[in-house]
């Protein structure tokens, strides 16, 4: 059995009581980054052993895990935030899971698009997400795709990325478009900022240096 569990994105209180007693139950705890994963563990007294399990090794050590799971082992696959699988580890081992009759649940959870989204002021009834953009080849084809899109769209990005992004979507979409740039959700200095993607560039040009996970909406034409 495979289970996998959100973690917080930001306030450690962000966790279910079942995500807790799973991560307790569970025979294995597969984690994308263990010295991020085992303070979060520490503070709720979760004693189950951890293995790295990340981008750089899934491929190599899904075949073993798969084979343990099925001989009746049950391991918990968690991420550094949010609910794996969404742009992060965890698609070729469910993948697996499933093609070799191994039974996988997941838990709801945190996942920093969907707080960005109902909180943007932006409509949100129907919206793509697009995750994190190619840092090179097709960036330009995806960003084209997204402009023309009829929906608002969410990507993420990282903190030293925002300026560059947000001058390419006033690019592509125009600097009057609407946008919402959501930082450090959850956390002690959260910051949601919702105005024109001209205005949000010029913001974070004046602001500098800024730290956190970010997430970007951006209204439809």
């Amino acid at each position: 059995m495979l289970y996998l569990i959100p973690t917080p994105i930001g306030n450690r209180e962000d966790i279910t009581q079942r995500s807790i007693r799973m991560l307790m139950e569970a025979d294995l705890v597969l984690a994308e980054d263990t010295r991020t994963s085992r303070p979060l563990m520490q503070h709720y007294g979760v004693e189950t052993p951890l293995r790295a399990y990340h981008a750089h090794n899934e491929h190599a050590i899904v075949p073993q895990l798969v084979d343990e799971m099925a001989a009746g082992a049950t391991y918990a696959l968690i991420t550094d935030a949010g609910t794996p699988g969404i742009s992060d580890p965890g698609f070729l081992l469910v993948r697996a899971c499933r093609e070799a009759g191994v039974a996988v649940s997941c838990l709801p959870g945190a996942a920093a698009f969907v707080p960005a989204l109902a909180a943007s002021g932006i409509p949100c009834d129907r919206f793509h997400f697009e995750g994190f953009l190619p840092h090179k080849k097709g960036r330009q084809t995806r960003l084209k795709y997204l402009a023309e899109l009829p929906n608002t769209f969410a990507l993420y990005e990282s903190p030293h990325r925002i300026v560059k992004l947000l001058g390419q979507l006033a690019e592509f979409c125009g600097e009057d478009r609407t946008a919402c740039v959501a930082r450090e959700i959850s956390k002690l200095h959260e910051e949601i900022t919702t105005a024109s993607l001209a205005e949000l560039k010029a913001h974070y040009e004046a602001k500098g240096k800024v730290k956190g996970e970010i997430v970007v909406v951006v209204a439809s034409e």
